[in-house]
């Protein structure tokens, strides 16, 4: 009698899993309790996999051997407590997939900086001519590229802390940790400690052969790793401290283990101290692939940003508008407030997820002119910061927050969207806000 596998959550990484469980003679069941885009149902639908939306149907889940639960799925949710009271073992597709490749696998996980070392990672590899697959957190499916594994050399995987949460025996041959900052604590009972456990996951499966590249700049990364038993070669990167395996400062750009290798900051493609850090951990995985030095170097003077993080849209009678829609926590817009060399007006808000804005404070005296607030409830953001900016106009669209930045910017100016926020109370996702932003800029 087959294995019976059941997945929840039915969007790609759900559909992807379910696709390779079929794949690989499994009996297969999805369960989505919201609305499956219908490319994804339509896909189901071709590969006659069976699937139920709009609701979880007990009876057709708790008689399941394995349980893979995609990563925007609560830990909380009701019909997971029931899987756990039934004794369900519960992985992720990233955990699955892995089961059916022994290529190598680079993944990168951090509370900020994520998609970018990522993108530039497989950007370096493909300029090395080697075929990478790109996924887990960003671009395709695991589980779907691993049904054909024979299309690629090896796997680069952004990975959320959601999915390391239900990882057993997922093993990377580079792992990254890029840093630990306060974000979805609510599902961690509001301690950074356990959101930063989550993380060094990454490397838990690793053995001596593997690689562990971590910021030794990071205070609550260097408290964890004190605690936690990492067989990997651990490799750290600093801005701070030149004995590290890798160090920059605002000149000098060094990879010091396993091979030597240097360039000047300034001959980075990406901007800012933030992205130094992300261009030390990717240089890192190249040295460690003995990838030659040329592609490593060539490849950081000419990575473009990715979208929706600190990417130039245009400007407009000299105010230049820049879309950091993917800054959903209060670190990602301190590093983009930072990276400002102009005054700033800042479009910031949207579903708070327990922000703790004050520690923007010195940052938003020092680079912000005035403030748009974009979401449904603004009143955090301007009790915050009334004492220190003298104009917080509030919006609720991105028309009258595009068009009231626009009015209040002058010429040498800059606008920026940097939310601290996720997106779902105005808009479906990240990418749609930044889209919109973009749009909107481009009608002005």
């Amino acid at each position: 009698m087959k294995e019976r596998i059941v997945i929840l959550g039915g969007g790609e990484s759900g559909t992807g899993a379910a696709l390779l469980a079929q794949q690989q003679g499994y009996d297969v069941f999805l369960s989505d309790f919201g609305k499956l885009k219908e490319s994804h149902a339509e896909v189901l639908k071709l590969n006659g996999i069976d699937f139920e939306t709009g609701s979880h149907t007990a009876d057709k889940i708790l008689n399941a051997d394995w349980i893979i639960k995609s990563p925007g799925i609560p830990k909380k949710a009701a019909i997971i407590n029931q899987i756990k009271e039934a004794g369900i073992p519960i992985i992720s597709e990233i955990e699955f997939a892995s089961k059916f490749t022994d290529k190598k696998i680079i993944a990168i996980t951090g509370s900020n900086g994520k998609t970018t070392t990522t993108s530039l990672i497989a950007f370096m590899l493909e300029r090395a001519d080697l075929k990478v697959g790109l996924g887990g957190n960003i671009g395709h499916s695991f589980a779907k590229m691993v049904m054909n594994d024979q299309d690629y050399d090896l796997y680069v995987l952004e990975l959320s802390s959601f999915q390391l949460d239900d990882i057993d025996t997922f093993k990377p041959y580079v792992s990254i940790l890029l840093n630990i900052t306060p974000d979805h604590l609510d599902e961690y009972d509001y301690d950074i400690k356990k959101y930063g456990q989550a993380k060094l996951r990454i490397a838990k499966n690793q053995t001596e052969e593997d690689y562990f590249i971590f910021n030794a700049d990071d205070e609550i990364t260097s408290e964890l790793l004190k605690e936690t038993n990492i067989k990997a070669q651990k490799l750290g990167f600093s801005l701070i401290d030149e004995k590290q395996a890798a160090f920059a400062d605002d000149i000098n750009f060094n990879i010091n283990h396993p091979d030597k290798f240097n360039m000047t900051v300034e001959e980075l493609a990406l901007n800012g101290k933030h992205n130094v850090s992300n261009s030390l951990a990717a240089a890192m995985n190249g040295n460690i692939l003995k990838l030659r030095k040329s592609i490593i170097k060539d490849s950081l003077m000419e990575f473009d940003a990715v979208e929706h993080r600190l990417e130039s849209v245009i400007s407009v009678h000299g105010i230049e508008f820049i879309n950091d829609s993917k800054a959903t926590n209060v670190n990602s817009v301190f590093y983009a407030l930072q990276s400002m060399k102009t005054p700033t007006i800042w479009i910031v808000g949207g579903k708070d997820k327990g922000n703790n804005y004050e520690e923007l404070i010195p940052m938003v005296k020092k680079k912000v002119k005035a403030i748009v607030c974009l979401g449904l409830d603004n009143s955090k953001i301007v009790e915050t910061f009334s004492p220190f900016v003298d104009q917080i106009i509030e919006t609720n669209n991105m028309k009258d927050a595009v068009n009231t930045a626009y009015l209040l910017g002058k010429n040498g100016e800059t606008v920026l969207l940097s939310p601290a926020c996720a997106s779902f109370d105005l808009f479906e996702s990240y990418e749609h806000r930044g889209k919109l932003f973009k749009e909107e800029v481009h009608k002005l």
